[in-house]
């Protein structure tokens, strides 16, 4: 569960304690932005639900996003070097902002209003500039002289999925088409073209589709399941003696570390290669639940206390939750149920990825190393403050 599939079912389960066009990049280094206007898209077949985008209120939102971003780029300089990160707090997001500064980017993130202040990224070196994408009015200033856009933002449990992951992504792809943006990576989920009855899976499937029509030099990687998700989702609750919530299926993630995502995706826009292609990033091994349970067991010498949830009752909540309006949000993640009853493995042969970026295979973080390395790392602060594993504040 702690995969894509189940981080979004966790999402709907009871809280748990949580940590947490064709232009190349080898063009001269200075080009000048240029508007690119491009009519409003709809798409066919699967994705036709989502074409309210270009309707109504939204339509004349996204015009006027493409009017200011016109206005904004004549003239512009571009440095190739320059890049901006779309949900640069996030788990992937945070560490691409890091990988792309120690390799000298000159960086942008995109932060949203809130409360609590993205200081670290500031404090690394890069600038931030206020997005939201419930609002395409705000984004044409975060374009201005970018080169490449990194796109890492996905839609949080508390928000809609549908105006984040697919209203907001069309009008982030069409300002990038309005002002001739070189290079476009977009991070998707493994396999979504095969699920379009798990409406997040079909919203990356046709945000795929729009940003290939586009005309935008791209690069998509679609994920398997990131391992810091499975820190909140299990070895924190196993080291505090909490409730751990599984399911009986026997769905396998190849989980990667975030960092060597990042490290990955860094990769890719060096590589010429890695233009106009699609894909699968996997860790070396594919794990059902109780195989991670029991890593997590082993590593802090603890027992799990594990309610396991039948997958037929997720779906059951799921059709129930459906009949309210206020509860289709979670109705829509509770349909990755349908994917855990397939017991399907998120995995993928990396061999040909790997030769072109360039990648050392053994340089890949295995789940056994990552977890064993968390609980060292945990158990020494612990000793070291005289603390029982019960204290939490040593994982927030």
């Amino acid at each position: 569960m702690e995969g894509i599939a189940g981080t979004f079912v966790q999402s709907a389960l009871p809280c748990q304690h949580r940590t947490c066009s064709s232009q190349t990049m080898g063009r001269a280094p200075q080009r000048m932005q240029k508007s690119n206007p491009r009519s409003d898209r709809r798409f066919a077949g699967n994705c036709t639900p989502f074409s309210s985008v270009s309707s109504g209120k939204a339509h004349k939102q996204h015009r006027g996003c493409l009017l200011q971003v016109q206005a904004a780029a004549q003239g512009t300089p571009v440095p190739k070097d320059s890049m901006l990160v779309v949900g640069s707090t996030g788990t992937l997001g945070r560490q691409v902002v890091r990988k792309a500064l120690d390799a000298g980017y000159d960086v942008r993130c995109t932060v949203r209003p809130r409360q609590t202040p993205a200081d670290f990224l500031r404090d690394w070196g890069a600038t931030t500039v206020q997005v939201d994408l419930n609002d395409p009015t705000s984004i044409p200033a975060a374009l201005v002289g970018i080169h490449t856009v990194v796109d890492c933002a996905t839609a949080r449990p508390e928000e809609s999925a549908q105006k984040i992951d697919w209203d907001g992504k069309v009008a982030l792809i069409q300002c990038a088409q309005a002002m001739g943006i070189q290079r476009y990576m977009f991070f998707s989920i493994h396999n979504c073209d095969k699920h379009p009855e798990v409406p997040l899976m079909q919203m990356k499937t046709c945000t795929e589709q729009y940003l290939a029509d586009s005309g935008l030099n791209y690069t998509i990687f679609r994920l398997c399941g990131f391992m810091q998700a499975i820190i909140g989702n299990y070895a924190v609750p196993i080291l505090e003696d909490k409730q751990v919530w599984g399911t009986s299926d026997d769905t396998k993630t190849a989980y990667l570390d975030s960092q060597d995502v990042a490290r990955m995706a860094l990769a890719a826009l060096r590589s010429d290669a890695t233009q106009g292609k699609t894909m699968t990033l996997a860790g070396p091994k594919a794990w059902t639940v109780e195989e991670v349970i029991a890593l997590c067991e082993k590593y802090a010498d603890a027992e799990a206390d594990v309610t396991r949830v039948p997958v037929w009752l997720l779906k059951s909540t799921r059709n129930i939750l459906k009949s309210f309006q206020w509860a289709r949000d979670a109705a829509d993640r509770l349909a990755f149920a349908d994917i855990l009853s397939s017991s399907e493995t998120f995995s993928a042969p990396m061999e040909e990825t790997y030769k072109m970026l360039d990648v050392d295979p053994s340089s890949i973080t295995t789940l056994e190393s990552y977890l064993q390395e968390y609980y060292t790392n945990i158990m020494k602060k612990l000793k070291q403050a005289g603390a029982q594993s019960r204290q939490s504040d040593f994982y927030v």
